[in-house]
Order: C-alpha cells, then sequence, then structure tokens
C-alpha cells in the first residue's frame, strides 16, 4: 500500500468503513452493504469467525468482487477466525491456526484485500508454576515463529499483509498493547510482510493511555519505534465499556465510551496515519447513521485543526 498525499480527498487521507457480513456473497452483500452506509474501506469474514472450515471462494465472484472494489475504491481487510492461536500448547489447535492463516491470506490475495487481520494470541499458560511461564512464554513464541515466517516468505513484496493485532491482555496474552509488540516482531525477524493493526479498544485496555491529551499520538509514536516506519496498516476504531487498563475486550460506539472522541482526532491528524484506514466493529456500526457518519466528522475536525470533546 501506498500512502496517499494529505492534499488528496480526506477520504485518501484516512479511508473510513466498518467490518460488514457476507451474508448474501461478496457484492450482492458484504459490497452493497458497504456502499449503503458510505464505507470507504470494508473489513469481512470469508469462512466461520468460530470455526476452522477452509471455505472455499469462487472464483467468478472473487473477480466480480475485486473489480467492483477496485472502481469503487474501496479497500478491503479480512479478519481470520477468532480461533486461531498460534502460541496454543494444543498440537490441533496450531495445526489448525496455521493453515488458516494461510488460507485467509490466500483468499485475500484472491479478492484483492490488502491484508488479513489476525489476533496474536496467548500461551494459554494452566499450570501453578510461576517461574515456568517465561518458559512456556518462549516456547509460544516459537511456534509463532515456525508457524508463521515460512507463510510470510511466500507473499513476495506485492502480497497482502500479515496484519498482528495485538490483544487487550487478558489471559497469557503474547502480546497486550504496544510494548509486547518488539519480542513478537522480532520471533518474526521484523519480517515486511508483517505489520501492525491497531485496536483501540485493545491497547487501551492494555493500558495506552489514549484518555489523556497526546495519549493517541504518543502511542501511534511508539509504535513506529517498535515496528519501524510504514507498518501500522490498520486502525480498528472502537470505543471501549471498560476503563483503561482493565484488559477487557469490550467495544463501545465512538465518544461514548472511556476512550472519547478526542483520541480518535489526534489519530486522524497524526501523519504516520497518512493513508491508513479506519475500521469500525462497534455496537451498530452496520446501521445508517451510525458510527460511520461519527468518524468521518471526528476526521473533519482533525482536517480542519480542531480538537473533540476532551
Amino acid at each position: 500500500m501506498t500512502s496517499p498525499s494529505t492534499t488528496g480527498s480526506t477520504s485518501d487521507r484516512n479511508p473510513i468503513g466498518t467490518h460488514v457480513l457476507v451474508g448474501k456473497g461478496l457484492v450482492a452483500g458484504a459490497l452493497a452493504d458497504a456502499e449503503r452506509l458510505g464505507c470507504e474501506t470494508l473489513q469481512v469474514f470469508v469462512g466461520n469467525p468460530r470455526g476452522w472450515a477452509l471455505t472455499p471462494g469462487k472464483p467468478a465472484e472473487d473477480e466480480a468482487f475485486r473489480v467492483a472494489a477496485a472502481q469503487r475504491g474501496i479497500r478491503t481487510f479480512i479478519h481470520a477466525p477468532y480461533l486461531v492461536n498460534l502460541g496454543s500448547p494444543t498440537a490441533k489447535t496450531y495445526e489448525n491456526s496455521v493453515a488458516v492463516v494461510a488460507h485467509n491470506l490466500r483468499r485475500a490475495a484472491e479478492i484483492g484485500a490488502e491484508g488479513v487481520v489476525v489476533h496474536t494470541g496467548s500461551y494459554v499458560d494452566t499450570q501453578a508454576d510461576p517461574e515456568g511461564a517465561s518458559q512456556r512464554h518462549a516456547a509460544a513464541l516459537r511456534q509463532v515463529r515456525e508457524g508463521l515466517l515460512p507463510i510470510l516468505e511466500t507473499l513476495g513484496e506485492e502480497g497482502p499483509w500479515l496484519l498482528l493485532e495485538p490483544t487487550a491482555g487478558q489471559g497469557r496474552s503474547l502480546c497486550a498493547g504496544v510494548e509486547d509488540l518488539g519480542d513478537y516482531l522480532g520471533a518474526l525477524d521484523h519480517h515486511p510482510r508483517a505489520g501492525i493493526c491497531l485496536d483501540t479498544c485493545h491497547v487501551f485496555a492494555a493500558g495506552a493511555p489514549l484518555d489523556e491529551e497526546g495519549g493517541a499520538a504518543a502511542t501511534v509514536e511508539r509504535i513506529g519505534e517498535i515496528a519501524g516506519p510504514d507498518k501500522l496498516r490498520l486502525v480498528h476504531a472502537n470505543d471501549s465499556k471498560d476503563v483503561r487498563g482493565a484488559m477487557k475486550d469490550r467495544h463501545e460506539q465512538i465518544g461514548k465510551g472511556h476512550i472519547g472522541s478526542d483520541a480518535f482526532v489526534e489519530l486522524f491528524a497524526h501523519p504516520a496515519l497518512d493513508g491508513v484506514p479506519f475500521v469500525l466493529e462497534t455496537p451498530g456500526s452496520r446501521e445508517p447513521g451510525g458510527d460511520v457518519d461519527v468518524l468521518k466528522a471526528l476526521r473533519d475536525v482533525a482536517r480542519r485543526g480542531g480538537t473533540g470533546a476532551r
């Protein structure tokens, strides 16, 4: 993805959209709903989000979607199923996770998606021995390396991105919030096709000070320091039902949670996010007049150099 110039349209600066359901199909379902909502970008599942089935695509439909989305300038992302956990100590879960990530990246290439979002996972420590936890954590990161590096090597310079999404810190997270990105990316040799999806609810739940003035900007800058330039490729724009550091992944509508509107204005204004899409996963974001419109209004505030309601 090349980053558009800020001299272009506001939609070029930060396309806004939401996760849409495939339902009737990629074109009749997902793309039609995205257009109905005024989306400039969209995210979909390409199979059961809570299952392991490797759902095949339909070549004619894939081509129709790829062409129609390109004609409309709608940028597309895929979210991998929730079951994926490359740090799992259960062999079958790990094997299925590797297969699902590889399959979703193939599907991304087939439908013209820019990247596949994958949760960074957990080492699911059920043992009472705290001294051995670090060893189990290290073993899980070795699994991540062994599973993902061969897949990343197949992508090529023009292939879709693997977008790593840090979690909210619940359980035995391998990568909760921003600071854990260093070890995770290090396990992948900072591969050039391994990018970052910043979920605002997740990093806030893990402790990022998005509710403070300058906190969102500082978070973006810290990601750049750890991951390198141009690795932050997607923002999951979600407010939080819970306070900072609660380690709970509960999304709220934009401006109605504990993060607040100003954090999103800061994100829209940050030069490191030039060209980066914002995809909503909030309650009601698939309803007309919902958070797609709210985010567009906040993007306009940022473009005018203003602030939100803080």
